[in-house]
């Protein structure tokens, strides 16, 4: 699942971020990427490459019967010739047609996979991005490229690219052909190639960047609609339908203008085309009019000739409609290497070891952390370090970097000085995949799956027993409500947990963590949606599963009864730890311990 993390510790980071790779030097050279991808499916592309051979053959074949029936047939007055012709371009048409279905067929087999391997990179590095990154990228863009852009690139493999590697073909060889029957009605008919290539150059050099600001806008608008999709009861709630649909009308209306620019290159460009072909004929059927007049060229020749004609236009009229299609392939291509190449900045280092063993000892050491794009840090020398079986509460105004320090124990993020470390160890010296399955977490912010109450449990082990899901259901005072529903634990529950309530969907997010095999567990403020009697008995479960596991736990805490329970507390203010110690070590030396506890108390009952 996509999502965008938002952060009020981060200042100045937008929601659409520009990429940090550097721009390809050439606007085709992601496309040729793309085709890259053709040598997985080399068989079917072979089989698209020859039927296209044998079409263009059959193509080239068909004139030349028309030239024979006409010269030796309908000339000589020799029926004989005139059914044998008409029989043979009978059989060629047949021909024409299977193997114009086999280029087609195995081109759009050769595209679907090409498709089809696109979209699992692509996913599969969505899945393994850093934080930093969906920090500053938008959600829709992201949903654009997986979509909308590998279907143009699709389409054009699919569709195009067979098109101009056979205009390609036919070009040439009717051009052999051409040349062998009348080099001076050849010199004629050719003398399109380099004025059609001339405009259709000159139509990619002005508009190439305009078709990539159409996939652009389209994303544009693909956010707000997600944005309304996602938060529908908040513009129903405050009466703003009007607004946002005024909003999205003058996205739509940018993108209808920029479709229109489009449109309006096409008309710039291609009726020269179609007038630079008129032309060519014209003057190919008055020429060679003369010559068959003249007894040099028979009037059979002349209607192979002009068939050939028709034929060489064909082509550069395909390769033409072909221009703006692989313009927007281009564009696709691009954006969708943008994020199939994007750095992954946190990895595995070289050596990495497993993390399986923990006492629960964790340390910072002068901790600096700044946010990729802002210009202030979120954390300022920070240092601490904690003993096994210990339950820390860290408290804080909002921005003072609570979040923070919960982000960079399992590497969501990578400190920008200093060293976070476990038993000693940093652990950027572990790998990703252990280090976090051995850390339990609860999001401020929860998150449920479309499925069933237990798959949303098992999610980090799917292949759990129900009694595993009920134990952990029972800890988080989430069971009762369960088995109270029709289905039960299968019973289904809809998108992001519509249909539940914050603080029942907390308690799931809790059950699902609990059911982890974590050494750490951080609960970023996760019981803010229960009610306090719930959240004292959650509490309570916790402190049990603490002292039966090595066990040490973060909690960022809002509650009074929370903050008296912790065996420490850390007090955070604009990035830095300014005091530490417990409730009453606090209460007695920390003005703005006592301040926020007041704050918290005049918010909520105890």
């Amino acid at each position: 699942m996509l999502y965008l993390h938002l952060h009020p510790e981060k200042p100045g980071v937008t929601t659409l971020a520009k990429q940090k790779e550097p721009q390809p030097h050439s606007p085709t050279q992601p496309l040729k990427k793309a085709l890259g991808s053709l040598k997985s499916y080399r068989f079917i592309t072979l089989g698209a490459f020859i039927s296209l051979l044998l079409l263009t053959l059959t193509n080239a074949l068909t004139p030349q019967l028309f030239r024979w029936g006409i010269d030796q047939g309908i000339a000589k007055k020799d029926l004989q010739v005139v059914v044998q012709s008409a029989s043979l371009m009978v059989l060629v048409s047949i021909g024409r047609g299977l193997f114009n279905f086999g280029q087609s067929f195995w081109a759009e087999a050769a595209s679907q996979g090409v498709a089809y391997d696109l979209r699992n990179q692509i996913f599969s590095k969505i899945q393994n991005l850093s934080f930093s990154y969906h920090d500053q990228t938008q959600t829709s863009q992201l949903l654009t490229r997986i979509t909308s852009d590998i279907e143009q690139i699709r389409t054009f493999i699919g569709t195009t690219l067979i098109q101009v590697v056979g205009a390609v073909v036919t070009v040439t060889t009717i051009a052999g052909i051409l040349l062998v029957m009348n080099w001076q009605l050849a010199l004629i008919t050719l003398i399109s190639i380099p004025l059609a290539g001339f405009l259709l150059i000159r139509f990619f050099t002005k508009n190439g960047k305009l078709f990539e600001q159409v996939q652009e806008q389209l994303g544009n608008l693909n956010a707000v609609l997600q944005e309304n999709l996602l938060g529908v009861r908040v513009v129903k709630a405050f009466v703003r339908e009007s607004v946002e649909m005024s909003r999205y009308n003058t996205l739509n209306d940018d993108l209808l203008m920029l479709n229109m620019r489009t449109i309006r290159a096409l008309r710039n460009t291609f009726p020269y085309i179609f007038l630079l072909s008129n032309l060519i004929t014209l003057a190919v059927v008055g020429y060679g009019g003369a010559e068959v007049i003249g007894g040099k060229f028979s009037v059979g020749e002349l209607v192979a000739f002009n068939s050939y004609q028709m034929l060489i236009i064909q082509p550069i009229l395909l390769i033409g409609f072909a221009a703006p299609v692989i313009s927007q392939a281009a564009a696709s291509a691009q954006r969708v290497y943008e994020v199939v190449d994007a750095e992954i900045e946190i990895r595995d280092r070289p050596g990495a070891v497993p993390f399986t063993q923990c006492s629960g000892r964790i340390s910072f050491e002068n901790v600096h952390f700044r946010y990729p794009g802002s210009a202030t840090e979120a954390l300022k020398g920070i240092s601490f370090e904690t003993q096994p079986n210990e339950l820390i509460a860290v408290l804080g105004m909002t921005g003072s970097g609570k979040s923070t320090i919960m982000n960079l124990i399992p590497r969501f993020y990578d400190v920008t000085a200093g060293a976070v470390r476990i038993d000693g160890q940093d652990v950027r010296d572990f790998t990703l995949q252990s280090l976090r399955s051995r850390i339990g977490i609860v999001f401020q912010q929860t998150t449920l799956f479309s499925g069933t109450i237990r798959d949303n449990i098992a999610y980090a082990m799917p292949d759990a027993p129900l009694e595993k899901v009920i134990e952990v259901a029972k800890m988080a005072h989430i069971h009762d409500f369960i088995i109270g529903l029709p289905d039960g634990y299968e019973t289904i529950i809809g998108e992001r947990g519509v249909g539940l309530s914050g603080g029942q969907k907390q308690r799931i997010a809790i059950a699902r963590t609990l059911l982890t095999d974590y050494r750490i567990l951080i609960l970023d403020d996760s019981t803010s949606a229960v009610d306090a009697k719930t959240a004292a008995q959650i509490h309570e479960s916790l402190d049990y599963l603490m002292h039966s596991r090595i066990c040490t736990a973060f909690v960022i805490a809002q509650r009074l009864s929370t903050v008296q329970k912790a065996d420490r507390i850390f007090l955070m203010d604009k990035g830095q730890l300014v005091a530490q110690g417990t409730h009453e070590e606090l209460m007695r030396d920390s003005p703005l311990y006592g301040l926020i506890l007041e704050s918290q108390v005049r918010k909520s009952p105890v």
